[in-house]
């Protein structure tokens, strides 16, 4: 499977990066994560329920970033496993453009393999179930934007509030995928 988008977020660079590697941010963004622990060696421990039509099922795995350049881009690989649905890993490349004080545009480009029960799945299925849930994330990756104030330089503009969606910070862009990468694969 392969997904590939961009999102225009209500925020400066810094802020944006910030919030996408925060581990408690991303959590919050990501549908059906129940728990992200950060490991001795840099990594995450992700626990998450995850349903792509009539398959639901709670996944364990590990998430971990490679090729990081602050405050511009990184790689996101990720490998989860289900007793019910089977597996799925993969990895992701997000960067981050500025576009104004206020504005910064992320880019994704992600791939992933399945298997178990989640290859069984039509690939329309798991592809919508995919995009739905990116949709979630950024959804609530931009209520977490909204809620850490104007970019610096914006205060009194509403700059922040009329850019297009960008709820959820760099990480928990990320980890949203992830669970969407998830959800798509043990539904």
């Amino acid at each position: 499977m392969e997904m590939k988008g961009e999102r225009l977020l209500a925020a400066d660079r810094a802020t944006a990066w910030r919030l996408l590697n925060d581990a408690e941010t991303l959590k919050q963004c990501v549908p059906g994560c129940e728990s992200m622990t950060a490991a001795p060696d840099g990594s995450y421990a992700v626990v998450m329920t995850a349903a792509v039509g009539p398959v639901k099922a709670r996944f364990k795995g590990r998430m971990s970033l490679t090729d990081v350049e602050p405050p511009s881009r990184y790689r996101l690989t990720f490998e989860g496993q289900s007793a019910q649905a089977g597996f799925a890993r993969g990895q992701a490349r997000v960067e981050l453009e500025d576009l104004s004080p206020a504005e910064t545009r992320l880019r994704y480009a992600a791939t992933a393999q399945i298997g178990g029960k989640l290859a069984q799945i039509g690939s329309r299925l798991i592809d919508a179930a995919a995009a739905a849930t990116a949709e979630r994330f950024f959804e609530a990756f931009a209520a977490q934007l909204a809620a850490t104030g104007p970019a610096p330089g914006t205060a009194g503009t509403g700059a922040a509030a009329s850019a297009a969606p960008a709820r959820f910070g760099f990480w928990r862009w990320l980890v949203s995928l992830v669970r969407h990468l998830f959800a798509s694969r043990s539904s």
